[in-house]
């Protein structure tokens, strides 16, 4: 990996209308890769609509990279079943951080908002998505992403990047 940007916190917040792959429910978790980068949340038991609330951490660098998301139902027996995945470009958050430092915005006085992403083929997003800069000078994404490959779900995430020259 190239040149260090800074720490991607990324909090997965929650799942709405997983599928079932368990008798009437799942128990699923969420695993996370960029770069060589892996992390996992804990595992909720017997739930299709999960919430995570729980916070990983990444080291962002060029090239900026895309976060993989894959959601599996835990077994105890057997090998963990496919729940979907998603991906999303961290170029856009990568890029409102570097347009924050050239137009010098200051979110001292609350949020101001650097862009906008739009659902597109190219992206899971399920809404649009908005890139804030926030009190404390963090830059941040919350975005729900549609699981490919399975019937239905959807994971919400919150993307805080703490850039170095904060």
């Amino acid at each position: 990996m190239g040149e260090p940007l800074g720490l991607l916190k990324v909090t997965v917040v929650q799942g709405k209308r997983l599928v079932i792959r368990d008798f009437k429910s799942s128990d699923p978790y969420v695993v996370l890769k960029l770069h060589n980068q892996t992390a996992k949340t804990k595992v909720i038991n017997s739930c299709l609509n999960p919430v995570w609330n729980e916070q990983l951490s990444f080291s962002l660098a060029e090239p900026i990279g895309v976060l993989h998301l894959e959601v599996f139902d835990k077994d105890r027996f057997k090998a963990d079943d496919k729940m979907g995945h998603a991906e999303l470009s961290l170029q856009p958050i990568a890029s409102a951080a570097r347009l924050k430092h050239i137009v010098k915005v200051s979110a001292a006085a609350g949020e101001t908002i650097l862009r906008k992403v739009v659902p597109d083929s190219d992206n899971c997003l399920a809404k649009e998505s908005s890139i804030s800069c926030i009190e404390g000078g963090e830059v941040v994404q919350r975005v729900w992403l549609r699981l490919r490959d399975v019937e239905s779900g959807e994971i919400e995430l919150k993307l805080t990047l703490i850039d170095n020259n904060n």
